[in-house]
Formats: structure tokens, C-alpha cells, sequence
């Protein structure tokens, strides 16, 4: 479970580093319910524009914390991440995802931030 939730925040990460939208979108369900500091969206569009308005040079440092299997298709995970700029003071905030297994993998159908 915890490799499962993992291997898709690292990729989270990658995108988020990379300054990839797109890529950090394709992580999503189509459905997904995405609540970053900004009023929530929902699906692929709406967090890829969230993605598009984050600074280049932001990156998530995380640690998870909580990990829970509410199915056999659902992870939940709890994380705590600082993310840094290069032109401002660390943020740290705490992350809940929900994972689902959907065709052949694993995307997030839920993200919630609060500021810690």
C-alpha cells in the first residue's frame, strides 16, 4: 500500500518540479475533487490550471504520515509537505489524497490542503 502511495507522489512531485501541468493533471481521475490554497475544482482542467499558476521553481519536500486502505481500489494518505520557492518563505502545509485504481492504475480522485 504505501509503495503504491509512493510511486504516485513522486511522480506528483516530478510534475510539480518539472513545472509540468499537464503531466501533474494526468496523475488525476477525470472526476477528481481538487482543493489546493485556491477555491476547489473539479477534474483534470481545473488542477492542471492550478498547477499552471504555481511558480516555476516551486517543489513539495513530504513526509507521509497516515496511510489508510478504505478498499480494495481506494488508498487514502496523509501527508505533511513543506513546499519551497525560490523567491519566498517555505510553506508548509498538511495533503490528504485519496487514491483509487482505476483501468490499469493508480490516480488521485481527491486532494485536500490546509494550512497548517
Amino acid at each position: 500500500m504505501n509503495d503504491i502511495l509512493y510511486d504516485v507522489l513522486a511522480q506528483w512531485k516530478s510534475a510539480i518540479d518539472s513545472h509540468d501541468p499537464s503531466r501533474a493533471a494526468a496523475l488525476f481521475t477525470k472526476d477528481t475533487i481538487f482543493q489546493g490554497l485556491h477555491p476547489y475544482g473539479v477534474g483534470r482542467d481545473a488542477v492542471a490550471e492550478y498547477y499552471e499558476s504555481q511558480p516555476v521553481g516551486l517543489s513539495p519536500q513530504y513526509e507521509l504520515l497516515e496511510t489508510r486502505r478504505l478498499a480494495d481500489d481506494t488508498l487514502l494518505g496523509y501527508l505533511a509537505v513543506d513546499f519551497t520557492f525560490t523567491d519566498r518563505p517555505t510553506l508548509s502545509v498538511n495533503l490528504l489524497v485519496i487514491l483509487r485504481h482505476v483501468d490499469d492504475g493508480w490516480l488521485i480522485s481527491h486532494y485536500q490542503v490546509s494550512r497548517l
